[in-house]
């Protein structure tokens, strides 16, 4: 499960980098523009994804939850979302190469923030999670970054895999 966690924190970090890159292009407001989506802008869907890796990142690391919610907008300048995914992202692939197959087997808890219900399950099924929501809200950003009038880049992993060698 280790090496699998390893491609996934490699890709996650390079899809984040590439569609960040991909907004570079957009036109002056198309970032923050209200487009419809489930968190408006792309502005928006971006800043989730890393407040939902902020969340896990703590429960990962044993710390308080950071006290935003899952729509909190904590950048609306490209650069400096962008910054900050960058470390998020070194972080996450860090974490993960800190693992062996026996830890992603144990036995993790965690608390559902909305509910306060206690989940209990194998690391590996909450890091799976971490990356699928990642691969999921990337899926909205791409098409609201297409919407804007830019051809958002591939995501496909096997591309991925190429460039990086993995």
């Amino acid at each position: 499960m280790r090496d699998y966690f390893t491609l996934m924190a490699g890709y996650n970090a390079w899809a984040n980098a590439r569609l960040l890159e991909a907004c570079e292009a957009l036109p002056a407001g198309a970032f923050t523009a209200e487009r419809g989506g489930f968190f408006g802008s792309i502005a928006g869907t971006l800043n989730h994804l890393l407040v939902t890796d902020r969340i896990w990142t703590a429960r990962l690391a044993g710390t308080p939850l950071p006290p935003y919610g899952l729509d909190t907008l904590l950048f609306d300048d490209l650069a400096q979302l962008r910054a900050a995914r960058d470390v998020e992202d070194a972080g996450l692939v860090a974490y993960v190469a800190g693992l062996t197959d026996e830890a992603c087997a144990a036995q993790f808890r965690w608390v559902r923030k909305a509910d306060g219900v206690e989940v209990v399950g194998p690391l590996w099924k909450t890091l799976a999670h971490l990356f699928n929501h990642q691969t999921h809200h990337r899926g909205q950003a791409h098409d609201l970054i297409g919407q804007a009038g830019i051809a958002p880049p591939s995501l496909d992993l096997p591309v991925y895999q190429r460039e990086a060698g993995v």
